[in-house]
């Protein structure tokens, strides 16, 4: 098997182990949907390469007492992250009315629960998977930004939140911009925090023309766990 198989043989086998909900439990056991899978071996391990805090078939309460299924939730901590794998035969060409209203409201019922709802097409999975891992980039800064370590200056904190929210190769001008500081400030912040290794530069070592967060940093918290 593949190392993806392994992780992800492992994960779900403890999903299922330390389940008590017996309602979710009998999903699990049942297997993944095609969709998720594929999401999680193309897009999202390679993109995070770990599982840690994503639970599939993650059960929420709606406004009338009754149950639903999230695909895949993702919550760090008290964070809300949802997201849907959309197939089109499914949810759009030959989807029944009732069931296109059910999933608005659903979508709907999330968003005024504060979950951050992200759905990816399943053709997009194949398609345009280099766009997909973009997203879940990002999709996972928003919920990392707001962490950074104590003891730095203003300016060095934003950094790191601007950074983290972009998942990105970005400039000194984007983030002289962002800082409404000069660019010869802002770049001095940027070589500092490069020295510190808290930003890697990605252009070479001469030009220092753009930077982004280290490898580890861009894998999420805990990315060295590769079975969480």
């Amino acid at each position: 098997m593949s190392e993806f198989d392994d992780v992800y043989l492992e994960w779900l086998d403890r999903q299922i182990d330390e389940e008590r909900n017996p309602r979710r439990r009998e999903f699990l056991q049942k297997g993944l949907s095609r969709g998720t899978t594929d999401f999680l071996r193309f897009i999202w391990y390679p993109a995070i390469g770990n599982f840690k805090d994503l639970y599939p078939e993650y059960e929420v309460r709606d406004f009338n007492n009754g149950y639903r299924y999230l695909d895949l939730a993702y919550r760090p901590g008290n964070a809300k992250g949802c997201i849907e794998i959309q197939d089109y035969r499914s949810h759009a060409r030959d989807i029944e009315a009732g069931r296109f209203k059910d999933l608005c409201m659903k979508q709907s019922l999330l968003t005024l629960d504060d979950w951050l709802f992200l759905p990816i097409a399943y053709l997009s999975i194949r398609e345009d998977p280099g766009v997909c891992k973009q997203l879940v980039l990002s999709f996972v800064g928003k919920f990392l930004s707001n962490a950074v370590p104590s003891g730095l200056h203003w300016a060095e904190e934003e950094t790191l939140r601007f950074a983290r929210r972009l998942m990105r190769p970005f400039t000194p001008a984007e983030l002289a911009s962002h800082l409404l500081l000069s660019h010869q400030h802002t770049r001095a912040i940027l070589h500092a925090m490069h020295d510190r290794k808290m930003l890697e530069v990605v252009d070479g070592k001469q030009r220092y023309s753009t930077f982004r967060l280290p490898q580890a940093d861009r894998r999420g918290v805990g990315a060295g766990e590769k079975g969480a």
